[in-house]
């Protein structure tokens, strides 16, 4: 490794823990690699209950040593609402001007608007070249979501200020293609002129990688993650509850560690034989050995605006263990990776009629030997880590290089 000294200084924010596994798989997979070239400072915002994973927080520590990359972990402050998020940003913002003066940081990474917004005051009074990362579309998922009210001052405020940071980014990083022309165009969004690239919310390929099935075991459709604010659990249960009267052998895997109880009440609500489902916890290690057991993967996500700019990480995950996926659209690029490399099930709408139609066009696709392999190349090609870093590295070089 290059000796620190030589190494131009980067400041990367999020908001996301590193302790959790969504921090882990897409903020510190990618910093490793670009460590080998910059002097990475990372604030990450933990939550207590990871941070009292003592072990845990210490093996992270040593691994992001190991690679050249300093930590400055912060405390998540959840209550007060508002206050707490204030004090937060307050900190942070005070770390990141005395980082970027004390290294003389020539990056500012923001993995999201509010880290944007964080940053922001490094980049005016520092040398600095401005990085935003975008997510999502943040105000407008504070709306879907039910957190904020589309009529209120709060938006307002937050659409000034993301819109404020997305014009005077250097550059924009955003997840999806089709969300692109709505920054370009649309007011919403402020009409960035930055240059945009896009990459995907990748994937450990090498972990999530395809398996042998046994030729007896029963049909299982399959769902991993949390529920909640944007997957639709009702119409996945309906979608299997379809599939189920075509092929009554047919199995339900949910893969959930937080909320079996509440997974539990629809399938009964939903009139779904409980004998048919089997509801399992699992650490991101052992996520792939369930998705193995699968023969198609569910994805129906609520169809928001602000979903234009979401891609789900499990997209990435069911295609690289060679799993078809069953999607519907207004999801990012999801319907059209699953139309053109044809990996799997893309659903217009979720209404009865068009559940029932998707799964039996799922159970025709199902019958074709060479859909694993397919699956398998189209994460290759969509959500390779390795490319993901590339087109970081190809950003870092350029905006390092302006800063100079």
């Amino acid at each position: 490794m290059t000796g620190r000294m030589t190494r131009p200084a980067v400041i990367y924010m999020c908001y996301d823990g590193i302790l959790e596994p969504l921090g882990e798989s897409q903020v510190v997979a990618y910093l490793q690699i670009l460590a080998d070239a910059y002097d990475i400072h990372l604030i990450s915002f933990e939550k207590p209950a990871d941070t009292a994973r003592r072990e845990h927080a210490s093996r992270m520590a040593t691994r992001l040593r190991a690679s050249g990359i300093t930590w400055h972990p912060r405390r998540y402050h959840k209550h007060p609402k508002i206050l707490s998020t204030l004090w937060d940003m307050g900190a942070a913002m005070v770390l990141a001007v005395w980082l970027s003066f004390r290294h003389r940081a020539r990056l500012l990474h923001a993995r999201s608007v509010l880290c944007a917004a964080m940053l922001y005051p490094a980049r005016v009074l520092g040398r600095g070249r401005f990085l935003v990362d975008i997510r999502g579309f943040w105000a407008d998922e504070r709306v879907d979501g039910g957190m904020i009210r589309a009529d209120g001052l709060v938006y307002r405020v937050l659409k000034v200020m993301e819109k404020m940071l997305l014009r005077r980014a250097d550059h924009v990083v955003t997840l999806t293609r089709a969300s692109v022309p709505v920054l370009r165009n649309d007011p919403r969004l402020g009409r960035t002129v930055a240059p945009i690239t896009v990459i995907p919310t990748c994937a450990d390929l090498k972990l999530f990688s395809p398996g042998e099935r046994h030729p007896s075991a029963p049909l299982t459709i399959g769902y991993a993650g949390q529920i909640g604010t944007w997957y639709m659990l009702d119409e996945m249960l309906a979608f299997f509850a379809a599939v189920k009267r075509h092929r009554p052998d047919a199995r339900l895997l949910i893969v959930n560690k937080n909320q079996q109880a509440a997974i539990h009440d629809a399938i009964v609500r939903l009139g779904i034989d409980p004998t048919s489902v089997e509801i399992a916890g699992t650490d991101r290690e052992g996520m792939p050995a369930y998705m193995r057991r699968m023969d198609a993967g569910l994805a129906l996500i609520h169809p928001f605006f602000s979903k234009i700019a979401s891609a789900p990480t499990k997209l990435a995950e069911y295609l690289g263990c060679g799993v078809p996926v069953v999607g519907n659209a207004g999801c990012g690029d999801m319907v059209r990776i699953i139309e053109e490399d044809r990996v799997g099930v893309a659903m217009a709408d979720t209404d009865p009629v068009t559940i029932e139609a998707a799964a039996l066009a799922l159970l025709d696709r199902l019958r074709d030997p060479d859909l694993p392999d397919r699956c398998v190349a189209a994460a290759q090609r969509h959500f390779s880590l390795g490319d993901g870093a590339d087109r970081y590295r190809a950003i870092y070089r350029s905006l390092v290089d302006e800063a100079a």
